[in-house]
Parts: structure tokens; C-alpha cells; sequence
């Protein structure tokens, strides 16, 4: 008899579809395209097409509500993200303060630049987010209803999205990617039990935003 495929299988091979097509596009592309195609058109169509798909022919779902978009307490969501990801975006300064004796980017980096950075910062946080936390994780707790264990696996699985660009941008190297590695898992595990106790995607996009910033403003 055939054996039937679960839910929660069907929704780890949307990841490994995600997967699939974003390892195909670094590969093809490298980072030889402008960041701004990449957040705005690329990574949005390959992240969010499929989960899309998945939640309205499958879950028969509201995309919104089925990934925790929600509009109830948005604005006391976003002020708890701002504020722990403001925490997130000044410690970044103060380890290259501490490191280097002054913070570069003051003197190479134009407002409109900074400003630049915010919008794609904020796009790249959106489709990560809505894939890792509002799809990957709400199912992967709604299956085991072990918060650990599904933080856990989540955050795998936010790492391993991240290694065709952290091996092939030409930024990062030596130090300075190993340390990218550990804030993102660490990022991903603090994100993720503030997604679950808050049960709103607001929140980890906001923090993630303000995590790549304070990246972008780092190593330009």
C-alpha cells in the first residue's frame, strides 16, 4: 500500500522547492545582479510563489491569516520589533567600534544611501521571514507542539537557506563570515520564540530588518 504524505511533508518540499530554485539562481546569477532586484523581485517570486501556492490549493487557506500577517495589534507588533531590533542594529556599531577604534560607514555613507539600505533591508527581512517563520515554523509547531524542537529545525533550515549567498558574495570571507553565521543562527533562534509567544510575522520582520542594516552599514 501506498504510504500517504503528510502535511507537514508536503510543507518541507515547498521549502525544497524554495530551495532548489534559489541555489539554481546564485549559481546562474551569482551576485552579478543589483541587490535591489534580488530583494524586490527575484527573492520574492522564488520564496513566496510557491508558499502562495501551497496555502491557497492545499490549506484552502487566507494567505494573510494562514501566515500570521496579521492587522489586530499590528502597531504594538511593530513597536516591539523596532525596539529589540534597534538593540540588534546598535550593537552591530558598538562590536565595530570596539573592534576598529571608529565606525566607517559615518564617513563613506550618504543619507540617501542609508536610505537606500532601509528599503532593502526591510524587503529582504519580509520574504524571509514570511517563508521561515509564518510558513516553516507555525507548521512545523502546529505538527509537533514542541516549541524547542521546531525552533530548532526552523532555525536549520533559515541557516541553510542563507549558504548560496554567504559563499558566494564576495563581502563576505575569513572572520567576517563566520561571525555573519553565527548572528544569523542566533538571530533565527531569538526571532523565532518571539514569532511563537507573539504569534504575529510583524515582529521578527521588523528585527531581521534591522539585522540587515546594521550588515549592509557594516561591510560596505
Amino acid at each position: 500500500m501506498k504510504k500517504q504524505i503528510t502535511s507537514i511533508q508536503k510543507v518541507l518540499n515547498t521549502w525544497a522547492i524554495v530551495m532548489i530554485l534559489w541555489v539554481m539562481y546564485r549559481i546562474y546569477f551569482k551576485t552579478n545582479l543589483p541587490v535591489w532586484f534580488d530583494e524586490f523581485f527575484a527573492k520574492p517570486i522564488i520564496y513566496l510563489t510557491p508558499v502562495y501556492y501551497f496555502i491557497t490549493t492545499y490549506e484552502k487557506s487566507d494567505f494573510l491569516k494562514s501566515i500570521d500577517l496579521k492587522t489586530a495589534k499590528m502597531k504594538q507588533h511593530m513597536l516591539l520589533g523596532l525596539s529589540i531590533g534597534v538593540v540588534f542594529f546598535f550593537t552591530g556599531f558598538a562590536v565595530q567600534y570596539f573592534k576598529n577604534g571608529e565606525l566607517n560607514f559615518i564617513s563613506k555613507t550618504s543619507i540617501l544611501q542609508i536610505l537606500y539600505y532601509i528599503i532593502i533591508a526591510f524587503a529582504s527581512s519580509f520574504s524571509e521571514e514570511i517563508l521561515s517563520r509564518g510558513f516553516i515554523l507555525k507548521r512545523l509547531y502546529q505538527d509537533s507542539k514542541s516549541m524547542i524542537g521546531s525552533v530548532f529545525f526552523a532555525s536549520f533550515l533559515f541557516f541553510f537557506l542563507h549558504i548560496p549567498i554567504l559563499f558566494s558574495s564576495p563581502d563576505l570571507y575569513g572572520a567576517v563570515l563566520l561571525q555573519v553565521m553565527a548572528t544569523d543562527i542566533l538571530l533565527s533562534f531569538a526571532v523565532s520564540f518571539l514569532y511563537l509567544q507573539r504569534k504575529s510575522v510583524m515582529v521578527p520582520i521588523f528585527i531581521h530588518a534591522f539585522y540587515n542594516l546594521s550588515l549592509y552599514l557594516l561591510i560596505s
